[in-house]
C-alpha cells in the first residue's frame, strides 16, 4: 500500500445531501460536528455552495465521456452459435474416431461390416 492517500471524490448526490444537512444546522457547533463526522473541511462546503448557485452540482451526476454503446444482441447470438459449432465439431471428430476403431476391430476379427449405404440387419 502506498504511503500517500488517494484523492477523495464526492458524488453529486453526496454533495447535495451534505449541503441540505448543512442548511438545517441552526445551533452553534452543529455545522462543525457535521463536518467532523463526515471528515470534511469548511472549504468543501463553500466550493459546493458556489457550484450549487451556478447550477453545477445537479449536472455532476451525469457521467462524462462517450456514451456506452448498447450491447448488440447479434453479438451474443454469434458467440452462442460459435460455441455450439465448436462442441459439434469436437463431437463429430470423436464419433469419427469411434467409427474408425470399430472398422479396425471388425477387420481384426474378420467380421463384415455393412457399407455406409446399406441398412443394418438384426438377427
Amino acid at each position: 500500500m502506498s504511503s500517500t492517500r488517494s484523492r477523495r471524490r464526492f458524488t453529486a448526490a453526496f454533495k447535495l445531501k451534505i449541503l441540505s444537512a448543512a442548511a438545517q444546522c441552526t445551533k452553534p457547533g452543529e455545522l462543525g460536528a457535521l463536518l467532523r463526522r463526515e471528515g470534511l473541511y469548511s472549504s468543501h462546503l463553500s466550493v459546493w455552495r458556489a457550484a450549487a448557485r451556478r447550477g453545477e452540482v445537479a449536472g455532476l451526476s451525469q457521467r462524462r465521456g462517450p456514451k456506452p454503446a448498447p450491447p448488440d444482441p447479434r453479438v451474443k447470438r454469434i458467440a452462442d452459435l460459435e460455441r455450439q459449432l465448436v462442441r459439434a465439431t469436437a463431437r463429430a471428430e470423436r464419433l469419427e474416431l469411434i467409427v474408425e476403431l470399430q472398422k479396425k476391430v471388425a477387420q481384426l476379427l474378420g467380421l463384415a461390416l455393412p457399407a455406409s449405404g446399406e441398412p443394418c440387419e438384426s438377427p
